[in-house]
């Protein structure tokens, strides 16, 4: 299992990307973020990813469970990969 990619969930409409990497910076070095948007209008859905460059950087994220950002309580946990649809 990767370590280094986790879920964030919990996020407030509000939040941007570059909120993320300013928040989850101080757990480690950031190598990609993607908030998930709603195809159709945009908006965002209210969580995303977060990869580190390192399982220990992951995991130190983990810590950010519970922690207000923007006004909401995070859901901060490894990433789980879920198989492709064809």
């Amino acid at each position: 299992m990767n370590k280094s990619k986790i879920y964030v969930g919990n996020l407030s409409y509000d939040t941007t990307e570059d909120g993320l990497r300013d928040f989850f910076g101080q757990y480690g070095n950031i190598s990609e973020i993607r908030l998930i948007s709603d195809f159709q209008t945009g908006r965002s859905k209210g969580f995303g990813f977060i990869t580190f460059s390192s399982d220990e950087e992951g995991e130190s994220a983990l810590s950010a469970h519970d922690v207000e950002l923007d006004g909401r309580k995070l859901r901060v946990n490894t990433a789980q990969d879920k198989p492709r649809r064809n």
